[in-house]
């Protein structure tokens, strides 16, 4: 179909610059009157290169560094539904979404969309030449939208979509702050203890001769250690960090070490749940705007952010393709089994043998309930497809909610026995030798 490019004026005399696709140019005229606009100029749309050469004082966008945060398109997006449920233009709305947004990428996404339109290209073509900012989930929304016509409703249901993953990261967020704030805090105070107080009463003891006991030795040392190693405290996180990246650099790292994040007590759970929510979300927005079901695992898979889940649904994506339901391929292979690379990092990471056991009893359990699977299988067979994976993805909200606020509530006892076990050994280790010394001298 056609694009015409149109300008015209609203009631209010303001003038109006955008597109409208129409069979003809008549047709095109009409639907702008009736949409309480006059037209003083419309014409065809025509090649990106004649735009960018008949704007020689084209805007000029700023120095960007790193792409848009999930705040900002959240921000973005609703304001964008806004403007549109009031019925304005899509390129106004944009120039005025562009003209309101601070100098940065996001600025410079939209002022290439508008160029793009203005252009002739539609909202979906101009996004996806901007991937920094719109995501292939977010594209073939707004393309499945200007297909059925319904751009507002589908700008609100990824204005919702994006609103509830917020809120969900930032709950997650705010409740590892403060286990965080006080490891930091008591690492802090350990540094001084060891570089400060214990050489102090190290001092002493030679000084007078002690007879120092085996655990007074052993916190000698490790100050000794802290002292003239320093460099290793924030030198052997960096390695494993960076050992890490470097692993998953790998598709079988990737996979392992994905696996092993899942299969971990209570934490595991708590990404589980995490992934379950925001895929089945993922999936049920894009059928319910329309996505065919294919197109739409394919980008549930690619944004699941898990190497694990993304086989499960590639393996679901295939099942499809040979004419089989989402929910039997979905139960046969939500067990990712027993992988090499998952079982080292037990044995790294999680008491040597003891992990390796933890790990040979967990291997088997699924990464999807049976929950799941049936609640998908009732969509697809009641033609709610849409509506059940919403309810999943709520469910596990509410389970990951619950979840955070118990392991902030477990991780509050732990730390101050950790803490304590830590600071009276250290009193222990000081005041033996200590109280010894009082009595000899006495």
């Amino acid at each position: 179909m056609p694009t015409y490019q149109f300008e015209a004026m609203d009631a209010t005399g303001q003038e109006i610059k955008d597109v409208i696709e129409a069979p003809s140019q008549e047709e095109a005229q009409a639907t702008i009157r009736q949409m309480g606009y006059y037209v003083t100029k419309i014409s065809l749309k025509r090649g990106r290169k004649a735009v960018d050469k008949k704007k020689p004082g084209a805007r000029r966008k700023s120095f960007a560094i790193g792409g848009v945060s999930s705040k900002q398109l959240c921000t973005f997006t609703r304001n964008l539904s806004i403007l549109q449920d009031a019925g304005l233009p899509i390129l106004r709305s944009l120039r005025i979404l562009e003209g309101q947004a601070k100098p940065g990428a996001l600025k410079n996404c939209l002022i290439d969309v508008c160029d793009e339109i203005e252009g002739g290209a539609t909202l979906s073509e101009a996004m996806a030449k901007s991937p920094k900012a719109f995501n292939r989930l977010y594209v073939n929304m707004i393309k499945a939208g200007e297909a059925g016509g319904a751009l507002e409703v589908i700008l609100q249901r990824l204005a919702e979509f994006q609103e509830r993953s917020q809120d969900l990261r930032r709950k997650v967020k705010g409740a590892l702050i403060y286990p965080i704030a006080v490891v930091v805090f008591a690492v802090c105070i350990l540094v001084f203890i060891m570089l400060k107080i214990v050489p102090a009463f190290q001092k002493i003891f030679q000084d007078f001769g002690a007879d120092l006991p085996a655990i007074t030795k052993l916190l000698i040392d490790a100050s000794y250690a802290v002292a003239h190693y320093w460099y290793l405290l924030p030198g052997i996180p960096l390695g494993i960090w960076l050992f890490i990246k470097l692993v998953r650099k790998f598709g079988p790292g990737r996979y392992g070490w994905d696996l092993f994040m899942l299969k971990l007590p209570i934490f595991g759970q708590l990404v589980e749940k995490n992934i379950v929510a925001r895929t089945t979300r993922t999936l049920g927005t894009l059928v319910a705007s329309g996505v065919p079901i294919l197109e739409a695992l394919q980008i549930t898979r690619e944004t699941s952010g898990n190497a694990v889940f993304e086989t499960l649904y590639g393996k679901v994506y295939e099942a499809i393709r040979e004419g089989e339901s989402i929910a039997q391929p979905m139960k046969d292979y939500s067990r990712p089994g027993f992988h090499p690379v998952a079982l080292f990092f037990w044995f790294m990471f999680v008491a040597g043998p003891i992990g390796v056991l933890l790990y040979l009893t967990k291997m088997n359990s699924k990464v999807v309930d049976d929950m799941v699977v049936n609640m998908v299988d009732v969509g697809e067979e009641s033609g709610e497809l849409d509506t059940m994976l919403y309810k999943v993805a709520d469910y596990y909200d509410a389970e990951v909610k619950v979840l955070t606020e118990g392991l902030t509530k477990l991780m509050e006892p732990l730390l101050i026995i950790v803490l304590g076990s830590i600071v009276g050994f250290i009193v222990i280790a000081l005041f033996m030798p200590l109280i010894a010394l009082i009595q000899k001298l006495s």
